[in-house]
């Protein structure tokens, strides 16, 4: 038997799916159980394990022992022998969603030199390419006869115009440090690309849609013929929309500033100014900043309860929660806007997804609201709430098939992953 593990390592938590591969059908590789464990670093993490088959029990449970994302790693494959019977040989590859890989644009086996390519990127995916990199190394010294396979999030945007990946700075120093925007959410987009082909009974590279992924982490896409076109993060993940503690566009300038030892005022004076290193910047804008920074929690939907969603008009408020989730929908307004643009208008869909996208209808809502007046459907109120009672991976959220479609993709990057590794011949010689 050939299974695959597909893992995805967030800054706090780990995901893990594991499908069956079979030689005449790879493209369609079976789920068999799937796995999530969060609170990694505040114990004790929550560990839940679940099968497809539904004589298996499934598991909920708490857990000391797990301290970090190797921890973790080691503490569902025991559960797997235990609970599944897998005999971990039967395991070849291990598919390990990677957000940074920089220079390289498709998926590799992981060797010293990737690894310490990938290792080199960290400081530019702060919240993801360290986390990864510990499972991998946990899964080479755990199951050494299985291939690790690295899938990079930033590979799906490679092909991005050079007008849009070029930042206006000296291209010397640009070019010698590998300046510029990459793109990352890939794997998201890759597959909600994928499902909204097949939802349209149009070909992928026929399809052109404006895709949100918006989560903890957030971004959109602009995806004309099957290619990204543009993207709202960059050279890191930190810029576009505001995420849950990263804090999206800002002047560059503010972080010298936020930093001042003046506190009451901007200043250039060399004796109020401070030093500020990378490393400071770039803890508070990915870790200091974003909803939880405006309202005390990361939680968007707790957020959204409490924000007051009576009047739209009304364009100054001094509640934290309103002012988050109108800073959201202003970004994301404004990127739906200069993608819609960029498209030329022909767009086949508005397309929601990630934890948020997929869950939020009040913020799906709100942008279905300003999205008519570009040609989108209106918002069904009844389809729209009930998104997650629907079947399928993409449920169409508007009121008529005549205009430009409004839909939801219940994005699977683990399954993503898997069909990749699947179909690759290269990894199964």
């Amino acid at each position: 038997m050939s299974l695959v593990l597909a893992v995805n390592a967030g800054s706090s938590s780990l995901k893990i799916s594991l499908f069956r591969r079979t030689a005449d059908n790879a493209a369609n590789p079976v789920l068999l159980l799937s796995s999530s464990i969060s609170s990694i670093f505040a114990p004790p993490a929550k560990f839940k394990f679940s099968f497809v088959a539904p004589q298996h029990r499934s598991l909920n449970e708490v857990v000391d022992s797990i301290h970090d994302h190797a921890s973790a790693f080691t503490y569902f494959l025991d559960r797997l022998k235990e609970e599944a019977s897998v005999d971990l040989i039967d395991i070849k590859h291990i598919a390990h969603r990677v957000v940074h890989g920089g220079d390289y644009i498709s998926p590799v086996i992981i060797f010293e030199d990737s690894y310490h390519h990938i290792k080199r990127l960290s400081d530019l995916a702060p919240l993801h390419n360290g986390s990864a990199l510990s499972v991998i190394k946990s899964a080479n010294e755990t199951l050494p006869h299985a291939k690790s396979i690295a899938f990079f999030d930033s590979a799906f945007h490679k092909d991005l115009p050079t007008h849009v990946a070029t930042y206006a700075i000296n291209q010397q120093v640009a070019q010698e440090r590998g300046l510029k925007k990459y793109g990352f959410h890939g794997l998201s987009y890759a597959f909600i690309l994928r499902a909204v082909a097949t939802h349209l009974n149009k070909a992928p590279d026929t399809v052109n849609i404006i895709a949100l992924h918006i989560g903890s982490g957030a971004s959109m896409c602009a995806i004309r013929n099957g290619q990204s076109i543009d993207t709202t993060m960059g050279l890191t993940p930190l810029s576009g929309l505001p995420g849950a503690t990263r804090a999206g566009d800002i002047d560059a300038s503010l972080i010298f500033h936020y930093t001042s030892r003046s506190p009451a005022r901007m200043s250039h004076d060399p004796s109020i100014s401070k030093e500020v290193k990378v490393t400071e910047a770039e803890d508070i804008l990915n870790f200091k900043s974003g909803w939880k920074a405006l309202t005390g929690t990361a939680d968007f939907k707790e957020i959204t309860e409490k924000a007051d969603m009576s009047d739209s008009t009304i364009t100054r408020t001094a509640d934290p929660n309103t002012l988050a989730f109108r800073i959201m929908l202003d970004r994301i307004l404004h990127f739906a806007g200069a993608y819609y643009l960029a498209l030329h208008g022909d767009v086949d869909a508005l397309v929601f997804a990630g934890g948020v996208g997929e869950r939020s209808a009040e913020l799906r809502r709100a942008v279905g609201e300003v999205a008519v007046c570009l040609g989108f459907a209106g918002i069904d109120e009844t389809k729209n709430s009930q998104v997650n009672e629907e079947e399928g991976i993409i449920v169409d959220i508007g009121c008529s098939d005549e205009r430009k479609r409004m839909l939801v993709c219940h994005t699977d990057e683990q399954l993503e992953m898997a069909r990749e590794c699947s179909l690759a011949n290269e990894f199964w010689i």
